[in-house]
């Protein structure tokens, strides 16, 4: 019995009519002859190269996955880097005119802003001295009152004051308040979105905010009157003041029962805090 013989072989993977070859997605173009001087379809020992002959991806693609792209002829690459490091360097020598001519545009909300003329002072009780609380009020004297502390750090430089007041003249518990403020000088980063952010809180947990213009760039008075426990009262009042890298508060707590105390209003609390907080500002400044 004779045994027929095989069949030809077929086309291997990638190889049949119409393939785009083995790891390509481009057609393949019809075979031509090869020029003379070449040895057969993409020049093998001749002239050609990947695409010659219009085999293969276009030039400058990959000849095989995983391999290196093909540099185009003719010296293009070497152009081509010439012009990018010509291109980087005039972009580099714009941007430093810019930034020369407009610091701002290497400026953002995290930047640190200006101190201006503001400096710290070892006895904060003595340069913000309350004294328009303290025509209504007088210092108590004790082991902590009044204190005051200064620190200074490469980031950010402190100072603070705090006062146990009575009311001039008052007689009972119920006319006693304290009052604590704080100047900060930030040197590493702008207060600005923090202190907006405190701003928000304070408003979304009750209190009254009322803006105060022509101290700084951002001034304004914080209020809550808490008469949560019937005639018992808790009165807070604070005014805040940012003027570039320097932040400043005044911060005033009472506590009273209605009926039994004279406790200030809103509006008289506002103008304490207000003329105060302005004075120890310019006070910075000297």
């Amino acid at each position: 019995m004779t045994t027929p013989p095989p069949p030809p072989p077929g086309p291997g993977p990638g190889q049949g009519p119409g393939s785009n070859g083995p790891g390509y997605g481009f057609p393949q173009q019809p075979a031509t002859a090869p020029a003379p001087g070449t040895s057969g379809p993409g020049g093998l020992g001749g002239s050609g190269g990947p695409g010659a002959g219009g085999f293969g991806p276009p030039l400058g693609l990959p000849a095989a996955p995983g391999l290196p792209a093909a540099p185009p002829k003719g010296g293009g690459l070497r152009r081509n880097a010439v012009w990018a490091f010509v291109g980087a360097v005039l972009a580099s020598a714009g941007w430093a005119a810019a930034v020369v001519a407009v610091p701002d545009l290497v400026s953002n909300d995290s930047s640190p802003r200006s101190l201006g003329n503001y400096h710290l002072s070892d006895d904060f009780c003595a340069t913000a001295k309350p004294s328009r609380l303290l025509e209504t009020y007088t210092v108590t004297t004790d082991s902590s009152s009044p204190s005051h502390h200064t620190d200074r750090t490469a980031a950010l430089d402190s100072m603070n004051c705090s006062m146990s007041l009575k009311r001039t003249g008052g007689g009972t518990d119920s006319e006693y308040a304290s009052v604590y403020i704080r100047a900060d000088l930030h040197k590493a980063v702008n207060p600005a979105p923090e202190q907006t952010a405190g701003k928000e809180l304070y408003r979304a947990r009750g209190y009254q905010i009322t803006d105060i213009p022509g101290i700084g760039e951002d001034a304004f008075f914080i209020y809550k009157d808490d008469g949560g426990s019937g005639s018992y009262h808790s009165l807070f009042g604070e005014v805040q003041i940012r003027d570039g890298g320097m932040t400043y508060y005044i911060s005033y707590n009472a506590s009273y029962t209605q009926g039994k105390a004279n406790p200030p209003s809103m509006t008289e609390l506002r103008n304490d805090l207000q003329t105060d907080a302005d004075n120890a500002v310019r006070a910075m400044r000297k």
